[in-house]
């Protein structure tokens, strides 16, 4: 179910541009406001990744699931595990 509030949130930040910082500190006061979010944290988390703040994003997918079992979440962690636990064999191989 989308959340009009929510969406009306990201769509003042895409118009005014706001830089990524700014737009986590929005995201962290809606958040707080409203904790049962699923998407908030999601895309809360989407942005933490975009900063490189890993953890932070693995810890908003996994609060969004525990929400809801069935949020894109689940999509968003899955890559995110899949991304961390890569690795290229012949960097090892001299």
């Amino acid at each position: 179910m989308k959340d009009s509030k929510l969406e009306a949130l990201l769509q003042s930040l895409k118009e005014q541009k706001t830089g990524a910082e700014d737009s986590l500190a929005a995201l962290d006061r809606y958040v707080s406001e409203n904790p049962a979010s699923d998407e908030a944290l999601l895309r809360r988390g989407m942005l933490h990744w975009q900063l490189g703040n890993r953890a932070e994003a693995i810890n908003d997918y996994n609060a969004a699931l525990r929400i809801n079992p069935e949020s894109p979440a689940k999509i968003a962690l899955k890559q995110t595990y899949s991304i961390l636990d890569f690795y290229d064999k012949d960097l090892f191989n001299p």
